[in-house]
């Protein structure tokens, strides 16, 4: 049995209450559900959060199960994993299940195909932990730091002189989904195998700040266009 959680915490600095923003006509929580919901992969899905205000707001479309999240466990800097694993205690009171899937809120780009290939390789090996990445278009090892007087400062000056082809590609999270067994979970998925699902620079956002929202706009209107065609 595969189960998923949403954790969606009110505050957020760059973009006040992100999580429940209206993002085309629907608040951006709500395209996560639905795509789960529309998956038939996760027999239930539950939202972690500690905001009455987020909970009223998704049950309006539905929502049913929530994670009553402590303060402690919402702050700024408190990292994914120990809010998975609070909810994953949590639901092992009342559920038997073997496979749990985070899914960040902000998440309009969510495809159920990526979904389902992740648990394709739970499936065939117990000890991964499957997300989405995408490939920076330029090599990070020649990045540039911009000072306040917007004078640049190279990071590593001898990678200056070498050609980008020189680089061996790389990836980052794109903050989607984080597909695992429970016990990788709960046995710190840091020491498990990764598995990246590799997606399109055009396919999603990453949505952290304004920028990232307006860019998401472009994105979505484009992909609802193609769609109605």
């Amino acid at each position: 049995m595969n189960i998923a959680i949403i954790p969606a915490r009110l505050g957020s600095k760059r973009i006040k209450e992100k999580n429940i923003r209206v993002f085309f006509s629907k608040p951006m929580i709500q395209w996560t559900y639905e795509t789960l919901k529309k998956s038939k992969i996760f027999k239930k899905i539950f939202i972690s959060t500690e905001s009455n205000k987020i909970i009223r707001i998704c049950k309006k479309f539905g929502a049913t199960n929530f994670i009553k999240r402590s303060k402690k466990l919402s702050s700024d800097n408190v990292p994914i994993l120990p809010v998975v694993t609070d909810s994953i205690i949590k639901i092992n009171k009342i559920l038997n299940y073997k496979n749990v899937c985070c899914v960040f809120p902000c998440n309009p780009f969510l495809e159920i195909s990526d979904l389902k290939k992740a648990l394709k390789y739970l499936k065939t090996n117990d000890k991964v932990f499957v997300h989405t990445v995408v490939r920076y278009t330029h090599p990070p090892e020649r990045g540039l730091y911009i000072k306040k007087n917007d004078e640049l400062e190279v990071i590593l000056k001898k990678n200056l002189k070498k050609n980008t082809n020189s680089f061996r590609q790389q990836y980052y999270d794109i903050g989607q989904f984080y597909f695992a067994r429970k016990e990788v979970w709960l046995n710190n998925y840091m020491n498990s195998m990764r598995i990246g699902i590799k997606k399109p620079i055009w396919s999603t956002v990453d949505i952290d700040n304004q920028e990232d929202l307006e860019l998401a706009k472009i994105l979505f209107k484009k992909k609802k266009l193609s769609r109605n065609k």
